[in-house]
């Protein structure tokens, strides 16, 4: 009896490992392999500088200002869906309207260090599109003095 069993689990044992053998085999030879592309119609967006560093200012006029250009390398309009900060104290603008193929546009951000302790800050302000890099992270940086 015991003889018989072993023998049954032996076989099934092995149909299951040749139906699996089999299923790789015929996954293997229905792949077909193309190259990757990009689409015919896609954004691209190119920033000039993705870092600013205001250096020293003084605490007195503690809001700063700079402006991050970019400019639309892709074949179709770029459309930015948001830009957000990491804190309250900085707060980026851009223009709503989508950016034509070849043109350029801005994103502006405004540092606030009213009531903010003196020293060297870091921020990154966050920039979400519909282009082929749909995140793009933009860093500003500084030292404010008393």
């Amino acid at each position: 009896m015991k003889r018989i069993l072993i023998i049954v689990l032996c076989v099934m044992t092995a149909s299951v490992a040749d139906a699996q053998v089999q299923r790789q085999k015929v996954s293997t030879s229905e792949v077909k392999v193309t190259g990757t592309t990009k689409a015919e119609n896609y954004a691209e967006i190119k920033f000039d500088t993705l870092r600013h560093n205001f250096g020293k200012f003084s605490a007195s006029n503690p809001i700063v200002k700079c402006s991050f250009r970019f400019k639309n390398t892709g074949t179709a309009p770029l459309v930015i869906h948001q830009a957000f900060a990491s804190c309250g104290c900085t707060v980026p603008t851009f223009t709503k309207e989508p950016v034509k193929p070849g043109d350029t546009g801005v994103i502006d951000v405004t540092y606030n260090g009213t009531d903010k302790f003196p020293g060297h800050f870091q921020k990154t302000v966050t920039v979400r599109s519909n282009a082929v890099t749909e995140v793009t992270r933009l860093i500003i940086e500084g030292d404010m003095e008393q």
